[in-house]
This record gives C-alpha cells, structure tokens and sequence, in this order.
C-alpha cells in the first residue's frame, strides 16, 4: 500500500495527496514491486533499502546509501493476541523526501496519519523522524502497562486454580518481554548515534525532542527488565508450589496405604492355617478382630499425624 501526505504551509494540517512532492512523507506498507519500484524513481534511491524492509526479522541499525539515509528501529505490535515487534524502516533523502516502511501496519504511524501529533510537519524531516522515536518509545510504555496487568491477572488466576494453560499464557507473556528488551536496546544504540549529531543535522529544539526519546525508551528497558523478573519470579514460585503440593499429595496417600494396609495384613494373618486359639471357636472372634485392627489403624494413623505424614 503508498500513500501520501503534505502539510499545507499556511493551515498546517496534513492531508493525504495523489502525487509525490518535494518534503511530502511516502507511507508505504507492505508496497508491490511496482510501487517500490515508482517510489524508487521518483526519489532517485536504491529500491533495495525499501525492499529489506519487507524483512519482518530485520534488525534495527542505521545505514546511509547514496542520497539516502536508512534508520531501522523495531516498533510493539499485536500479533494474533500476542504482543511482539516489527521493523519500521525510516529513510530521508537529500532531495526532500521521507519515506516510511513496513512489512505490516504499524501502530505508532496511525497519530501521524490522522494529523494528531503536535508540531508534526512532513518538511521537517528529521523533526518528524525524531517524532516516531519519541512516539515509539511511548508506546512502549503503554504496552508495557498493559502487560503488567495482565501479569496481575494472571497471577489471581493462579492462586485459586493452576492450569497448564495459564501457565503457558505466562510464558508468552516472558517471551513478549525477552523481546522488548532486545528491541529497546537495539533502538537505544540508534538513538545514541543519531544525538551524536553526526548521522543527520539536529536543529533547534530537535535535540530536546531527541532526549526525551532516549529517556523514555531507557525507561521502558528498564520496566520491561523489572516486569521479566517479576514473572520470572511467579513462574519460579508457581513452579515450587505445584511440586511441594505433589509431595503433600504423595504423603497423604502413602500415609492412607500403610493404614489401610493394616486391616489387610491381620486378615492375611489370621486366614493362615494356624492354631489361633479361642478365637476359633469364640463366636465374638470376628468382633474382636474388627476392633484389633481398628484400633492398629487408629493408633499408626495417630503417629503418622504427629510425623506430619497425614
């Protein structure tokens, strides 16, 4: 998909427009090979820094080619209920062109596109790359809160009742965090090149923008580092509580088997072809043995209590 949009200089409202302008923002979105191939002519670059961007594993980095400079950085996404990354690819050109790409959409584009975002001009590129940083590490955040009440749920759901299923749902949870991290700190070395100065010209109030980014996105590392250990740390105890309650489980019934083993054992005894005595003859016999063992099983089951076995 290309779309395009401008800001009108006087209203200072972005609108979508059919033709690509000098400092219009190419959007492309998982584009055909022919509107690579256009957007590539237009702006006279390599139509392979577009096409690597179609690559969902690609890493994020900076690379300059030509007129061109390619900033990869990966951005959170929802994937089928499962919060992952996926690349965003942001070039800006020397003949006033930004373009965007993506595999599949992207969330943290939707303010740009609807014109949400405050001081957001397509003339000022690297302003509006700066931007993207700013509002990728936001959302970050935001996912990363979002995570952390689920991790919540989870773990109330686990107190009254432990099932494979919830246990699995917690580790996708860890998988999503494992990465966020390797996300974030992939997108702090960018940011730490690009307030270098070095890679594109900071203007006034580009390099407070650009800190607040570098800020916000050591801040979701660092939540993302403290939300990981914690699970880490429910899936630990979850795990010791379900062994020590097998163990408890296993007591118990080795506990009821040498007690119920009792009874068994004097009936096995006084079935053998031996002299018993009176209780051959004794009419009671069956009374007495009943209570005898009764009263054996009472007394090991008294003991195996006081041993914590029962």
């Amino acid at each position: 998909m290309l779309r395009i949009y401008k800001t009108n200089g006087t209203t200072k409202n972005t609108k979508k427009i059919k033709k690509m302008i000098a400092d219009s923002w190419i959007d492309l979105v998982s584009p055909t090979v022919t509107e690579v191939e256009m957007v590539a002519e237009k702006t006279k670059i390599d139509k392979d820094l577009i096409l690597k961007m179609m690559d969902e594993d690609e890493l994020p980095r900076i690379e300059q080619s030509g007129n061109a400079t390619l900033i990869v950085i990966d951005t959170p996404s929802l994937d089928e209920g499962v919060y992952t990354t996926n690349p965003l690819g942001i070039i800006i050109t020397d003949n006033n062109y930004i373009i965007t790409i993506a595999p599949k959409k992207i969330f943290v584009l939707s303010e740009f596109r609807k014109d949400k975002v405050k001081d957001f001009r397509t003339a000022k590129k690297t302003r509006f790359l700066i931007q993207i940083l700013l509002k990728t590490a936001s959302l970050y955040l935001k996912v990363l809160r979002l995570v952390d009440k689920e991790i919540d749920e989870k773990e109330k759901v686990l107190k009254t009742n432990t099932k494979n299923e919830d246990l699995i749902e917690l580790l996708d949870i860890e998988k999503t965090l494992v990465y966020f991290m390797t996300s974030l700190k992939a997108n702090d070395l960018v940011l730490e090149k690009l307030s270098k100065g070095n890679v594109l010209p900071l203007y006034e109030g580009d390099l407070d923008l650009l800190e607040d980014a570098v800020i916000e996105n050591k801040q979701a590392i660092e939540m993302s580092g403290i939300y990981k250990d914690i699970l880490s740390s429910i899936s630990n105890t979850y795990g010791t509580i379900i062994s020590n309650n097998l163990n408890i489980a296993m007591k118990f019934l080795a506990g009821i088997t040498i007690v119920l083993s009792i009874p068994t054992m004097i009936s096995s005894f006084l079935g053998m072809n031996i002299p018993l005595g009176f209780l051959e003859t004794s009419p009671s016999s069956i009374i007495i043995v009943t209570l005898l063992s009764i009263i054996i099983s009472i007394i090991t089951a008294i003991l195996l209590k006081k041993k914590n076995m029962l």
